[in-house]
C-alpha cells in the first residue's frame, strides 16, 4: 500500500516540478510564461525582484525543478531529484510561510508528498543522518 502512496506521491511531485519548472524556465528567458501570474503583494514583488535581478537564480532555480520533475516523471535517478527538489521545497515552504500565506496549502501538500517520496527511500538516504 505504501509503494503505490509512495509511487503516486513521486508522479505528482514530478508533474507539478516539470509544468512549473518549464513555466519558470519559460519566464526566465522569454519574460512571459504559459502560466499567467496573477498579481502579486508588494513583499512577493520584491522577493522576485531579487531573483530577477541576480541574473542566474531564477534560471537556475527553475532548471533545478525542471530537471528534477522530468527525473521524477522518468524513474531514473530518482534519488538525485529528491536532493535537488530538497532546498526547493524549503524555499517554497519558506516564501509562502513568511510572505505569501495564500500559498500555504499548495506548500504543505508539496512537502508532504516530498517526505512521503523520502520515507519511501530512507534506507538510501539514512547514511547521510549518521552519527
Amino acid at each position: 500500500m505504501f509503494s503505490k502512496v509512495a509511487m503516486a506521491s513521486r508522479y505528482i511531485l514530478g508533474l507539478m516540478f516539470t509544468i512549473f519548472g518549464a513555466n519558470g524556465v519559460m519566464m526566465a528567458f522569454m519574460g512571459h510564461g504559459f502560466i499567467p501570474m496573477p498579481p502579486q503583494p508588494p513583499l512577493m514583488v520584491t522577493i522576485m525582484t531579487g531573483f530577477i535581478a541576480t541574473g542566474y537564480l531564477l534560471t537556475l532555480a527553475m532548471l533545478c525543478e525542471l530537471i528534477a520533475g522530468l527525473l521524477l516523471l522518468s524513474g531514473v535517478y530518482v534519488n538525485a531529484a529528491i536532493v535537488l527538489l530538497g532546498p526547493i521545497i524549503v524555499n517554497i515552504l519558506g516564501i509562502h510561510f513568511f510572505a505569501e500565506p495564500s500559498g500555504i496549502p499548495l506548500a504543505l501538500f508539496t512537502a508532504v508528498l516530498y517526505v512521503i517520496l523520502v520515507a519511501s527511500r530512507w534506507s538510501d538516504f539514512k547514511q547521510l543522518v549518521k552519527r
